[in-house]
């Protein structure tokens, strides 16, 4: 592992440890994002899966109704109960955030609280197997927005689960190991200095210790 490019300095090695200090913190709470995002998103996969279940059942007997239906009527028949809608359904988006993450939240507002705007047509000019699968797709509408709610909230939490782990694993197995390679550089250079300043030291000792003796022995009169 190769070590950053900084002087082997003492403020150098105390910057370093305060920044190895932080991107260990930083390491745990990336992690344990990392570990609650998993969770929420494994258990928003099994919702999905039980409400896509749901929604393709119900839709499949829906289907069969339209089918039935359009075998009952004639196809002008069908096309003008089905040409213009009468009730008005409006969508509001919104967010929740879950682990940072923005979920879209969705709720529908009808023009009208009566059930039974739902249907543009007379019902003396239509079929039951009719009737029953337009009321059918209405009931399905909330059912279809959790759906889409889940289904995103799982592609937006995959997403952040993968940008979590890059970055645990830039921390875990590239900065923190740089980190600690360079702090253990850094110490060693200045452990090397202050065994060379004492070799040193203790080299000019001798020579003054030397010089002294030396001074004594011309110099006996100072004795």
């Amino acid at each position: 592992m190769a070590v950053l490019n900084v002087n082997p300095t003492r403020m150098e090695l105390t910057r370093l440890k305060k920044q190895l200090t932080t991107a260990v913190r930083g390491h745990k709470l990336l992690k344990d994002k990392r570990d609650e995002l998993m969770r929420q998103f494994l258990d928003t996969i099994r919702e999905t899966k039980t409400l896509r279940e749901e929604f393709e059942e119900k839709m499949a007997d829906i289907n069969a109704g339209f089918v039935l239906s359009s075998g009952l009527m004639s196809e002008q028949s069908l096309d003008t109960a089905l040409l213009c809608p009468k009730q008005e359904v409006t969508l509001k988006a919104g967010v929740k955030n879950i682990m940072s993450v923005d979920i879209p939240v969705y709720d529908i507002k009808t023009r009208t609280s009566d059930e039974s705007d739902i249907f543009s047509y007379g019902f003396a000019s239509t079929s039951f197997e009719l009737d029953d699968a337009v009321s059918g797709l209405a009931k399905l509408l909330p059912l279809m927005l959790r759906l889409a709610e889940k289904e995103k909230a799982v592609k937006l939490m995959a997403s952040e689960i993968e940008k979590t782990r890059r970055r645990v694993n830039a921390l875990e197995h590239v900065l923190i190991p740089r980190y600690r390679e360079t702090i253990h550089f850094i110490a060693g250079k200045l452990e090397e200095n202050d065994r060379s300043s004492r070799a040193r030291l203790m080299k000019v000792k001798d020579m003054i210790a030397t010089q002294q003796i030396e001074y004594k022995k011309s110099h006996p009169e100072a004795m």
